[in-house]
């Protein structure tokens, strides 16, 4: 009974928010809320809670210090030069900007962190595509699935945790994964290239005087402000694409599968490259204090959310030495850190009643032993593809420590070495960084401004192909 009403709940809850019949902080709330009653365990709804608020209290405090620390730094200019590549390489051709969206959520993925890979991503990227009219959820799933590839690193976080659970060295399990991890990022650039045809062709391609207005040539998103106005500009943008042949329209919404995607707001007000933030005379210090916090942090020095909490905190003392600044400065981004943190302990409701209702283990032990006895020998595939639903439906904490072991012993007992099975276990992150049970998701479609519901209805199909893509690849090279 507890394995159907797991199931039940998180088909209920994707379906709600999928369908927009509930917003994703009530659903998380609710429904759980309202099947623990259904278990016969309505009494103890309080104590799942408290649990799974004590468990995802640190992701919380992480997350709202590093949207500040980061809101800062994008404040300041500290990531401004990055953008200007961006824009010197994208030269607001669709195409270029969804390849160049992956490429640069890869690089800043390699400090293992998805919210800081999120934060800088959007912030360098949303100017353009709101400036385009390009889709937003585009951004957002080529972005989640770059960073799901890469979060494969032993310091991002689902190596750690197949090492500890199996007892396993982490350099054991990810060299030899490279190959077909890098097959997989391969995958993610080949599909932003398609969703980038696809983009072109809607919109046409435009140049940088067409998009941008000539005072405002490199602007910057923060994680409390917009970048660009939508103005004047918006005719420039119709009389190309009519020339190209786009729809020029400036809907913000695809044609076809993607035709109910959410529409660009038409508010999305400035920060331009004069902007009273900037500190460039700052800006080596900014850049040596965010290169010593991810240091620290992928080399473990303190727990995150302590490093991000010093550094907010040094961030805005620094370059924001009068109060009324710190102030606004706070005020500029505390809608995100609301919103993120809200969702963050609205998740916690969730994860709380799956994991103290005991679904979660009914769900994997049901799971496992409906595995046949013929699939043995090749628990490796098996393990592999049930890691693809599974990262989704439940935390890395959850598959890693719960399910894992056991797929392991069911392999050890066919001959199939506990190394095959965790590097297999990897290959569901991907679809992983888009669950809804992921803090950072919500920083990437809060920032971008999407609906939660338009994004998961976009990446899951896409994040699942790049999942079996590196799973085939671990096949081929004989690596799983």
């Amino acid at each position: 009974m507890l394995t159907i009403l797991g199931f039940t709940m998180i088909a209920t809850f994707l379906v709600l928010i999928m369908l927009k019949k509930m917003s994703p902080i009530a659903a998380l709330v609710l429904i759980p809320a309202l099947f623990c009653v259904f278990v016969g365990k309505g009494a103890k709804l309080g104590d799942y809670v408290i649990d799974g608020v004590t468990s995802l209290a640190p992701t919380a405090a992480m997350l709202m210090f590093a949207i500040v620390y980061f809101g800062v730094m994008i404040d300041v200019g500290l990531f401004d030069p990055i953008v200007r590549g961006i824009l010197k390489f994208c030269k607001a051709d669709p195409l270029r900007i969804v390849v160049g969206t992956a490429v640069l959520a890869a690089i800043v993925s390699l400090d293992g962190d998805g919210s800081t890979t999120f934060m800088i991503t959007v912030s360098a990227m949303y100017p353009l595509y709101k400036r385009l009219k390009m889709s937003l959820v585009v951004m957002t799933g080529v972005a989640a699935m770059a960073n799901g590839v890469m979060n494969t690193l032993p310091w991002g976080g689902p190596t750690a945790r197949a090492a500890t659970a199996l007892k396993l060295d982490a350099s054991d399990i990810f060299v030899p994964m490279i190959p077909a991890l890098a097959v997989g990022l391969l995958g993610v650039l080949a599909l932003s290239y398609v969703l980038g045809r696809r983009e072109r062709k809607r919109l046409g391609v435009l140049t940088l005087d067409e998009v941008l207005e000539p005072e405002t040539e490199t602007v910057l998103v923060g994680a409390g402000a917009g970048a660009f106005g939508d103005g004047a500009d918006a005719s420039a943008v119709a009389k190309k694409a009519a020339r190209t042949g786009g729809s020029g329209s400036g809907s913000g919404t695809g044609s076809g599968a993607d035709a109910d995607l959410p529409e660009a707001d038409d508010d999305f007000q400035g920060l331009d490259p004069h902007r009273a933030t900037l500190r460039p005379k700052l800006y080596w210090f900014n850049a040596l204090l965010t290169v010593t916090l991810l240091t620290a942090m992928i080399m473990e020095w303190l727990p995150i959310p302590v490093l991000f909490l010093l550094g907010a905190a040094l961030a805005l003392t620094v370059n924001f030495p009068h109060m009324p600044d710190q102030k606004a400065r706070l005020g500029a981004h505390a809608e995100n850190v609301l919103n993120v943190s809200g969702m963050v302990f609205a998740a916690a409701v969730f994860t709380g009643v799956l994991q103290g209702t005991g679904m979660v283990d009914h769900m994997s032990k049901w799971l496992v032993s409906n595995i046949p006895d013929g699939m043995g020998p090749h628990m490796a595939l098996v393990t592999g593809v049930l890691s693809i639903p599974l990262t989704y439906f439940m935390s890395n904490d959850g598959f890693y420590f719960g399910v894992l072991p056991v797929l392991a012993e069911a392999g050890q007992a066919h001959g199939v070495s506990s190394l095959e099975i965790a590097r297999a276990s990897l290959v569901g992150q991907p679809l992983h960084m888009s669950s809804p049970l992921v803090p950072a998701v919500y920083v990437l479609v809060g920032m971008a401004k999407v609906e939660f519901g338009d994004h998961t209805r976009f990446v899951v199909k896409w994040a699942a192909l790049t999942s079996l893509v590196v799973l085939g690849a671990g096949i081929l090279f004989g690596i799983i």
